[in-house]
């Protein structure tokens, strides 16, 4: 039976690619990884999520260079020998129809943490004992991330250069192992979001001065990457909209001035976050409304005619269909919804048209959860469980 799909589960192009839905796993990190190489963790991490439905997975940040990590645990892709680790994941990805898509980034001043739940604390000599030996940061400027992280290293022209070409580097790597998008990491106090906030990047040369001055790095970047990176594949490129600093940071009026400039360096979809330059982007947005960074997505999107992916607290299928139907954003990010289920896509599909029954599951669990529907039906739950009418994943 043919059913009317909603708008979250129609195609999307960008360039030559097509986005089988509107569904895009956001980068999330794992910490799992060794000197940058991908586990058998990131495989089965990643791949449940191609399982259950998304129309792109994204990796966590893969750093562009060894000193570019937040933590001992990041993946890496500074090497032509990360590439094989990274290929299993894409192909696994491509065998149940999704994209793969891969974000990249270097993390500046707030390089040498701890892992997240140890508290996201500067390593010291302590952990070193433990095997995870902390290394110098670098920055715009030589002013620390916080109280009691390690002084960075203040980039040089010539330094900025060369990170500039890491970053085309790893994209070119990036093709080799198979992903259809890269995204840049642009966002939440990292290097990149450091050279554009007034707050942290206070040179006085060609890198530093006035936004046209915070924003070059960016671009070189963007046009480094699309020089070497396929010509009918997306670049995507995230941003912290409004980056936590309050009026003397980087704003909504800055980020509706860089995004037809991106564009015009070879982006074609701005990822819209918030956050991060005085302090963690999760931490500080955990007491935001659902939704809360919708309205940067939006902004950009009409404002600039870029198109965007709005995330952020986009929890049911009815909120993140009416994103897509009003026109807010072109593409959804999940991603802790996404963690707590991983079929989220195939659930929401389901609960917009519950006559589709198990039509879109892979057909191994696909034919055992449709006689498990016909069996509970009699006791009037849903396919999930749940009492008729509820949306058990949410």
């Amino acid at each position: 039976m043919q059913h009317k799909p909603s708008s979250l589960f129609t195609p999307y192009r960008l360039r030559n690619t097509t986005f089988p839905n509107r569904l895009v796993l956001a980068p999330m990190m794992q910490y799992r990884a060794t000197d940058g190489f991908v586990s058998d963790w990131h495989i089965v991490h990643l791949g449940k999520f191609a399982l259950g439905g998304f129309g792109a997975v994204m990796t966590e940040v893969v750093a562009v260079e060894k000193t570019g990590r937040i933590s001992c645990g990041d993946l890496g892709l500074w090497s032509d020998e990360q590439i094989v680790g990274l290929k299993r994941c894409t192909d696994f990805i491509h065998s149940q129809g999704s994209l793969a898509a891969i974000q990249i980034g270097h993390a500046g001043r707030k390089a040498s943490t701890r892992r997240a739940w140890e508290g996201s604390s500067a390593l010291t000599q302590e952990d070193a004992a433990k095997g995870d030996h902390p290394w110098q940061p670098v920055g715009p400027t030589d002013v620390p991330y916080g109280k009691d992280f390690p002084k960075p290293h203040a980039l040089t022209i010539k330094e900025i250069e060369r990170l500039v070409q890491s970053f085309a580097q790893t994209a070119a790597r990036a093709d080799r192992a198979g992903f259809d998008v890269i995204e840049i990491h642009g966002a939440h106090g990292y290097l990149i979001s450091s050279f554009l906030s007034p707050i942290t990047n206070t040179r006085t040369d060609i890198y530093g001065g006035d936004r046209k001055g915070r924003m070059r790095f960016s671009l070189e970047i963007a046009t480094a990457i699309r020089e070497v990176w396929p010509k009918e594949k997306p670049l995507f490129f995230r941003i912290s909209a409004q980056d936590g600093g309050g009026p003397e940071g980087w704003g909504m009026e800055d980020s509706l001035a860089i995004a037809p400039l991106l564009k015009d360096a070879g982006v074609d979809l701005i990822d819209c976050s918030s956050g991060g330059i005085q302090g963690s982007a999760t931490v500080q947005n955990t007491k935001l409304g659902l939704g809360y960074q919708v309205p940067f997505a939006d902004q950009i999107k009409n404002i600039t005619k870029v198109p965007t992916m709005a995330v952020g607290l986009i929890l049911t299928p009815e909120q993140a269909q009416d994103i897509i139907d009003s026109g807010q954003a072109d593409l959804i990010a999940l991603g802790r919804q996404a963690l707590y289920d991983p079929y989220w896509p195939l659930h929401a599909r389901q609960h917009l048209s519950p006559d589709a029954e198990f039509e879109n599951w892979p057909v191994e669990p696909g034919w055992w959860l449709k006689k498990r529907a016909v069996a509970i039906s009699n006791f009037g739950l849903t396919p999930s469980g749940s009492p008729v009418g509820k949306f058990e994943p949410s």
